[in-house]
């Protein structure tokens, strides 16, 4: 485990099919430490993780349950995902606390719509330090560059670009993403070099 950010903390697990890394992040906040998307921690990362405490565990979509059920079993972290995404969640058999919705904070943390890969899929956006993190709405694939997965595997990739155009009314320079590799500067300009390629 390792700092991405001051205060955000990140590990990784490469997925071979996909050729590129999986990310968890973990943001230190007085108030109760968040875990955004647990990827599968090493032994060590986990014991990491269970030093620095967490108080929530929160999932961007249904897919991206991976560690939460043995960060939640270890640290004895609530775990929250938006409703639209929950029931798919569960029936992978991850465990649920909490309904998330869009317009909620968690610690400084605000929760924006990011729906169209699938219904619930969300965002979080930390206004006051410029920072976005996203699960599979975009992925840092290739490195240094915004992309997104491909549309096979997307509820409504029409809808996901509208998701996409509307992040970019928000204020950021960091782009914390779960698939593939994080983007620490002018993130928003590569968001917007994205969505110049999609069709009107």
């Amino acid at each position: 485990m390792r700092d991405v950010v001051s205060d955000i903390l990140t590990w990784s697990w490469f997925s071979e099919p996909h050729g590129y890394n999986f990310n968890g992040h973990l943001v230190r906040h007085p108030g109760g430490n968040i875990c955004v998307d647990p990827v599968e921690p090493t032994e060590d990362d986990l014991d990491a993780i269970a030093r620095e405490g967490v108080s929530r565990i929160i999932l961007t979509n249904r897919n991206h349950s991976r560690a939460a059920n043995r960060v939640r079993a270890r640290t004895g972290a609530r775990t929250v995902i938006h409703a639209d995404d929950a029931d798919h969640a569960r029936s992978q058999a991850t465990e649920l606390d909490d309904g998330l919705g869009v317009g909620d904070t968690v610690g400084p943390l605000e929760v924006v719509d990011a729906a169209g890969k699938s219904p619930g899929e969300i965002a979080l956006w930390w206004p006051d330090r410029g920072i976005l993190i996203v699960g599979d709405a975009v992925i840092g694939n290739p490195p240094g560059r915004c992309g997104l997965l491909p549309e096979r595997v997307m509820d409504d990739p029409a809808r996901l670009r509208n998701s996409l155009r509307q992040l970019l009314d928000l204020d950021f320079d960091i782009l914390l993403v779960g698939d593939g590799e994080s983007i620490l500067r002018n993130a928003k300009a590569r968001l917007k070099e994205l969505v110049e390629t999609f069709p009107d």
